[in-house]
């Protein structure tokens, strides 16, 4: 999977997910505040990465992550080492 076909797929499930538009998922976007998750949402976000992806993701993954660039890299980090 490209970086780019990653990125629509993780997109396309968090749009998805959130109701939120694809259009507002910009790689420098602060993720948190554009999908207005709080603590409970990041559950959803773990059980649909584990979904989509195939990998488990914890809570605690989260602490590094600030953009949706951060959250693709991680998908294809882990995604790599897979």
């Amino acid at each position: 999977m490209t970086r780019e076909e990653l990125i629509e797929k993780v997109n396309e499930a968090l749009s998805e997910e959130f109701e939120t538009p694809k259009e507002d998922m910009l790689p420098d976007a602060p993720m948190m505040e554009v999908l207005d998750l709080d603590s409970l949402d990041i559950v959803d976000v773990v059980v649909l990465v584990e979904k989509h992806f195939g990998f488990v993701m914890k809570k605690e993954d989260f602490r590094g992550i600030k953009s949706f660039a951060d959250f693709y890299d991680f998908v294809e980090s882990r995604m790599a080492g897979k």
